[in-house]
């Protein structure tokens, strides 16, 4: 056989260029495989999930609207703002949650310092008006004011004293005093007590409580049921609880303490998006969708708490906002000490 360089050559080029050919089609055969996953995972339906300390009768229709409204699906976790913490940190970087919506601003507090949350953008941080954290890892929903809720037929709001501190002189209404130990938002009224007050004077005022003998509840609506039945005649409360028993028709007192007591101390709601989120946009979309008019009136109209957003029309029995808040002692709700609170009412023997 005769050697032919110049053959070679082109039998060599024809099996680059088939080569080639080969190296484009897997090319292609890759580029449209990717396509068609991200095309599949787009026709999925997006999903969040929802870590929260707020109750299903609030958030379940809350949920609801969004989903129908935006097509993604939110799976909600139940419990009460500790146990909740408790999972997140039993969890850690395996957790499924996307989003912490707290009962209580001292939950979020906790949340924060643990690290839990990530930055918010100034989208979200922007809306409410009032009570957004310096760390922007967490915003304001609703506002919830102390107060004192008394039986209007044996109490006149004139004989009440003008500070909770002074509560324990009302020693006539001994054994006819209600309290709420266990919940979150009587746990947080503590802790800016401390943060105001001190540790010695905060568990000054609980041994003087104590002395009254006061009644303990599990929840605000049974201590207002109590005071609607005559069982007791006063109690501190959230506002909302006694707007509830007013509007179906129940004559409970409401009683503010003057401006700037920690009885009427405001506690906020709210929510983060945690550092575990596997869908940041859809987070961010539930978060604004919560500060809408839609939602932040549903909150004021259904649930009696206040907006923090403007333009919401308020239920007539509600202060004006900016009244609401001047009731309120200033509070750093990420510095409250909630550890010292829960320390103190385990040392009463309260939890």
């Amino acid at each position: 056989m005769i050697f032919d360089p110049h053959r070679l050559t082109l039998e060599s080029q024809a099996a680059r260029n088939g080569y080639r050919r080969m190296e484009v089609n897997k090319y292609r055969v890759l580029v449209f495989a990717t396509l068609a996953l991200w095309g599949l995972a787009q026709a999925q339906p997006q999903s969040l999930t929802l870590y929260t300390g707020r109750g299903q009768g609030l958030v379940e229709p809350l949920v609801k609207q969004f989903e129908a409204e935006t097509g993604i699906k939110v799976n909600v976790r139940y419990g009460r703002d500790a146990e909740i913490l408790a999972a997140l940190q039993e969890e850690g970087r395996r957790s499924p949650a996307d989003i912490f919506w707290a009962n209580t601003a001292g939950a979020l507090g906790v949340a924060s310092e643990r690290g839990l949350f990530i930055r918010l953008g100034d989208a979200i941080t922007q809306v409410p008006t009032a009570y957004v954290p310096a760390s922007r890892q967490w915003v304001p929903l609703t506002i919830r004011l102390r107060v004192l809720a008394y039986n209007p037929t044996k109490i006149k709001p004139e004989d009440l004293p003008k500070s909770i501190l002074d509560l324990p002189k009302l020693t006539q209404y001994k054994g006819r005093i209600g309290w709420t130990p266990s919940y979150s938002s009587f746990q947080d009224m503590i802790a800016a007590m401390i943060a105001l007050h001190g540790e010695a004077r905060t568990r000054q005022w609980l041994s003087e409580m104590k002395a009254l003998e006061p009644k303990a509840y599990a929840s605000n609506p049974a201590m207002m049921e109590a005071i609607r039945s005559g069982e007791i005649d006063l109690g501190s409360t959230n506002h909302y609880y006694i707007q509830r028993f007013v509007r179906a028709g129940q004559p409970i007192g409401t009683y503010y303490f003057a401006d700037g007591d920690v009885g009427g101390l405001a506690l906020v709601t709210g929510a983060g998006i945690l550092k575990t989120n596997k869908n940041p946009a859809a987070a961010n979309r539930f978060l604004l969708w919560l500060l809408s008019p839609k939602s932040q009136q549903f909150f004021t109209s259904e649930i009696i708490e206040y907006p923090v957003a403007r333009g919401i029309v308020l239920t007539s029995n509600l202060l004006p906002i900016n009244q609401a808040i001047a009731k309120s002692p200033k509070v750093d709700f990420e510095k409250l000490p909630l550890d010292a609170a829960l320390k103190l009412l385990r040392e009463a023997g309260l939890l």
